[in-house]
């Protein structure tokens, strides 16, 4: 069974859905069977860099509240985020431009570290204030998942990878998908959002029916 994700690695409801999708296939039967592949998909694809300000500041202005709203946002995901294990600290978020990290990932996947290179970035975003759109800090990470930092900073600073982002935003946006995450089992059906452990499960099972 092949199940592909497309996220953003700082999408907050993308890190949830992964741990929760996680939980589900650790108590699937066929899990050894199960091909996971990671797509990109970039939130914003014109964001700079490096964000001026707080993402208090930027959701605020991105959906039009205050910023004790924009606070209350933040703390409510943190919320569910905690109910499954997850420790975010959005008051400290970087965020900015995800082009490099997705690369990055893909530099991963091309070496079978896909899976710990996504959890790693995702973790080091939402709980250690990574700023995601610096290479420098990006390929500080890659040893602890395997590779190494000068050669991660050199795919980086080349164009190694684009093209495969591209091709997963353009695979995306054939199958229609427009938010994530969003969890494709064997290109038969999709299940969109961070949803429930049994929403999972019941999807796994599903996909291990129809094969």
């Amino acid at each position: 069974m092949k199940i592909e994700i497309w996220s953003d690695v700082i999408c907050p409801w993308c890190y949830i859905g992964k741990r929760r999708f996680e939980t589900a296939l650790a108590d699937f039967a066929q899990r050894d069977d199960v091909q996971v592949i990671w797509r990109s998909f970039e939130l914003d694809t014109q964001a700079p860099r490096q964000r001026p300000g707080t993402l208090v500041e930027m959701l605020a202005r991105k959906y039009g509240v205050s910023a004790q709203e924009a606070a209350a946002m933040n703390a409510r995901v943190s919320g569910v985020a905690a109910e499954i294990g997850l420790e975010y600290h959005l008051e400290n978020a970087r965020p900015g431009n995800t082009f490099d990290a997705h690369r990055l990932l893909h530099f991963a996947a091309s070496q079978g570290l896909g899976d710990r290179a996504t959890e790693r970035v995702m973790h080091a975003y939402f709980s250690e204030a990574l700023p995601v759109g610096d290479r420098a800090a990006l390929a500080r990470l890659a040893p602890e998942f395997g590779i190494a930092e000068s050669d991660a900073l050199a795919m980086l600073e080349s164009d190694d990878y684009a093209d495969a982002v591209r091709a997963d935003e353009a695979r995306g946006a054939a199958f229609g998908i427009s938010g994530v995450p969003f969890f494709v089992f064997d290109e038969k059906f999709g299940v969109s959002g961070a949803q429930p452990v049994e929403v999972f499960a019941d999807a796994l099972r599903q996909a291990d029916a129809a094969t």
